[in-house]
């Protein structure tokens, strides 16, 4: 499953939430400090592991 990064815009907290393509397009997501709904997604690095060697 994906993880996506927020920042809360009430008290500036950082978290990460692990969840699905279908809930991350729900946007329900709110600050596990405050439980503020203002956050906002911040992006970060991608990167794929694979069995396979390169």
């Amino acid at each position: 499953m994906p993880t996506y990064e927020y920042r809360c815009e009430k008290c500036q907290e950082l978290f990460t939430v692990v969840m699905s393509m279908a809930e991350h397009d729900q946007d329900r997501v709110e600050c596990p400090r405050c439980q503020g709904k203002q956050v906002t997604q911040q992006f970060s690095v991608f990167y794929a592991k694979t069995r396979k060697k390169s």
